[in-house]
């Protein structure tokens, strides 16, 4: 037979000083998570002044991202490409669509203006991409959904686009 030296009702004592304690913890705890979780969106490095931070997520379901990787701005592919891009404003527009360049040597931008160095190194590594010229579409829903070595011409990108369901949609309602 088992023998209890406390009455339940010092048990039952026990348990609710305990319950207080924790709930006195609570508090405490709410800002322990409070700090981390603004740690770990604030970024470890250093802004340059007039960058702006790049977080790819932050476009989805918003706008669709043409990404132009390049060496350099003197690069003969990004040269081109962006000839090719210099009467579509109105077709980019239409189309929800930013253009993103980014070069390994240079000032990267998002619609001409300047983004952090920091952020292009991630880019391409999320998108495995090298010091080569590429032009990668990513659609509304985050996802890569063409990919080109070689300068491609806007209205396969404008057909592709408005061959998705979702741009399908757009046209329908406007």
């Amino acid at each position: 037979m088992l023998h209890f030296t406390s009455t339940p009702r010092k048990i039952c004592a026990n348990v609710v000083r305990y319950l207080k304690r924790m709930t006195q913890l609570i508090p405490f705890l709410l800002t322990l998570l409070t700090i981390s979780a603004n740690l770990s969106v604030t970024s470890t490095t250093p802004t340059t002044p007039n960058t702006l931070m790049l977080n790819l997520q932050s476009y989805q379901w918003k706008n669709r991202l043409l990404l132009v990787f390049a060496p350099s701005e003197n690069t003969p592919e990004y040269q081109q490409q962006m000839q090719l891009f210099s009467n579509q404003t109105a077709e980019f527009v239409d189309r929800d669509l930013l253009l993103i360049e980014l070069f390994s040597n240079g000032t990267s931008r998002i619609n001409g203006k300047p983004i952090n160095p920091e952020d292009v190194t991630s880019i391409k590594q999320q998108f495995n991409i090298g010091d080569e010229f590429s032009v990668i579409l990513v659609g509304k829903d985050g996802t890569a959904k063409r990919r080109e070595m070689t300068p491609v011409e806007p209205t396969a990108i404008f057909q592709q686009i408005d061959a998705m369901p979702m741009r399908q949609r757009e046209m329908r309602s406007q």
